[in-house]
C-alpha cells in the first residue's frame, strides 16, 4: 500500500533559513520538520530544510509549485522527482533542483534550488510515497511564500599588504554558497589615466556538504608585482556574472607600500642677513617621519624663536606628509654648515645632506695708503729689473 505525506512549503527572500520547526499529525509517528522562512536572491541558491519522521519506508519523493496555497498541486506542477526516470518535471526548473541527501530512506526531504530566478517565486508542496501498513495518509502545514528579488549581495575582494616589488595575491570571492551553474568572475582594473583593461584570473571552486546544506563557493585570484608608478591609488574592480544576467562588482583602491630617498630643495649660498629655505621631500606611502639635522649639534632641529626683535635669527619648521621645510631667517655665519633630512619609514631609514654656505656682507675701506701700494709694488719691481740689467752688461 501506499502512504502519501503531503506538505504545502513556501520559500521566501534571502540564502537562509529561520525557525524550522516541527509539525506532527495526532499520531506522532508521522511528523514533518521544516523552516518557516526561507530567504534568498537571484542568481543564487534556496536551500529548504527538510526531514520527517514515519513509520513507512519512503521510496518517492515529489516537490510541486503551486500558484495557490489554498489548492492541491497538479501533476503538471511538479518541479522534481527524485526517480531519475521520471522526467516528467517543468521545464524551466530541470536540472536545477535536487535532494542534498540522494537516499530517501534517511527521511532527509531537504532541496537545493540553484540559479534562482524572480519566477520561482510562489508556493511549493511535499510528497512522500512509500510502503506502509495498509493505510493512507495527508498532511498539510502551514506555508510561506517565496519571493525572489534583485541581487544585492556583492563579492568580496581581498587585498593583502602591498609592498612594491613583492609578488601579491588578490582574491575576489563571488556572493551565495551554490552548487549550481559557477559564475563568471573578471577582473578589471585601470591603469593612471587609461580606460578599464580585463585581467585574466585563475578561478577555483570548494564544496562542502553536509545533511542540511550543501555549500560551494567560487572564487579568483591574481597574482602580480605591484608598482608605485603603476598601481599605487588606482582602482581594481572584481565583477560576477550569474545565470540570468544577474552581475555584481566591487571595487577597490590599491595602496602600494614604497619608500624613495629624500631630496632636498633650494639654495645652499646665502648671505648673511638673508633668508635660508630649504625643503626635504619623501615620497612615500604610508608617510614617512622627516626631520633635520644640523652637523655639531646635538638635537634636532626644531621651529624656535630665539629672539623675538627683527634682526635675530628666527627657525622655523613647516612640515606636511610628504615635506618638511627649514626656513632660518636673518642667517649668520654660525647657519654654515652641514644639514641632513632623515626619513624614516617603518624599519628604514634613508639621508640626504648637503652643506650650507653663509658669505660675509663686509666691504674693506681703504685710504690714500691703499691706493699708493700698487705703485710701490710696481717701483720695487722695476728696480729688480735694472739691477738685473747692469749685471748682465758687466759680464758682457
Amino acid at each position: 500500500m501506499l502512504v502519501f505525506i503531503w506538505i504545502i512549503v513556501s520559500l521566501s527572500t534571502n540564502n537562509g533559513a529561520l525557525g524550522q520547526e516541527e509539525k506532527c499529525e495526532q499520531q506522532p509517528d508521522y511528523c514533518v520538520s521544516l523552516s518557516t522562512t526561507i530567504t534568498a536572491e537571484a542568481g543564487l541558491c534556496a536551500v529548504i530544510p527538510c526531514s520527517f519522521k514515519s513509520k513507512f519506508e519512503p521510496k518517492v519523493i515529489i516537490w510541486s509549485k503551486c500558484e495557490n496555497p489554498q489548492n492541491r498541486c497538479t501533476y503538471s506542477d511538479r518541479v522534481f522527482h527524485s526517480d531519475k526516470s521520471n522526467t516528467d518535471v517543468q521545464p524551466g526548473f530541470k536540472g536545477r533542483i535536487s535532494l542534498l541527501e540522494p537516499d530517501v530512506t534517511q527521511r532527509n526531504c531537504s532541496i537545493i534550488i540553484n540559479d534562482l530566478r524572480k519566477s520561482d517565486s510562489g508556493y511549493y508542496l511535499l510528497k512522500v510515497e512509500g510502503d506502509g501498513s495498509g493505510e493512507k495518509y495527508s498532511y498539510t502545514v502551514s506555508y510561506t511564500n517565496l519571493s525572489v528579488k534583485d541581487l544585492n549581495q556583492k563579492p568580496e575582494v581581498k587585498i593583502p599588504p602591498l609592498i612594491e616589488g613583492q609578488q601579491v595575491t588578490l582574491s575576489c570571492t563571488a556572493p551565495g554558497f551554490c552548487s549550481g551553474s559557477p559564475p563568471k568572475i573578471t577582473w578589471m582594473w585601470r591603469r593612471k589615466g587609461e580606460k578599464d583593461s580585463h585581467i585574466q584570473g585563475n578561478i577555483t571552486a570548494s564544496k562542502t556538504e553536509n545533511l542540511t546544506a550543501v555549500t560551494q563557493s567560487h572564487s579568483s585570484t591574481l597574482t602580480f608585482k605591484p608598482s608605485a608608478e603603476n598601481h599605487h591609488n588606482t582602482n581594481i574592480t572584481c565583477r560576477v556574472s550569474f545565470t540570468g544576467n544577474e552581475t555584481r562588482k566591487r571595487t577597490e583602491t590599491l595602496n602600494v607600500n614604497y619608500f624613495r630617498k629624500p631630496q632636498i630643495f633650494g639654495k645652499t649660498t646665502v648671505k648673511e642677513g638673508d633668508d635660508l629655505n630649504l625643503t626635504c621631500s619623501v615620497d612615500s606611502f604610508p608617510p614617512s617621519f622627516i626631520k633635520w639635522t644640523k652637523v655639531g649639534t646635538e638635537t634636532d632641529l626644531q621651529s624656535n624663536i630665539l629672539n623675538k626683535s627683527y634682526n635675530s635669527t628666527q627657525t622655523f619648521l613647516n612640515e606636511s606628509p610628504h615635506n618638511s621645510s627649514l626656513l632660518i631667517i636673518n642667517v649668520t655665519s654660525e647657519d654654515a654648515g652641514r644639514y641632513i633630512c632623515t626619513a624614516t619609514y617603518q624599519n628604514d631609514t634613508l639621508t640626504e645632506e648637503v652643506i650650507v654656505h653663509v658669505t660675509s656682507n663686509h666691504v674693506t675701506h681703504c685710504g690714500v695708503g691703499c691706493a699708493a701700494l700698487p705703485w710701490a709694488i710696481a717701483g720695487v719691481s722695476l728696480s729688480v729689473n735694472v739691477l738685473c740689467m747692469i749685471y748682465i752688461w758687466l759680464l758682457w
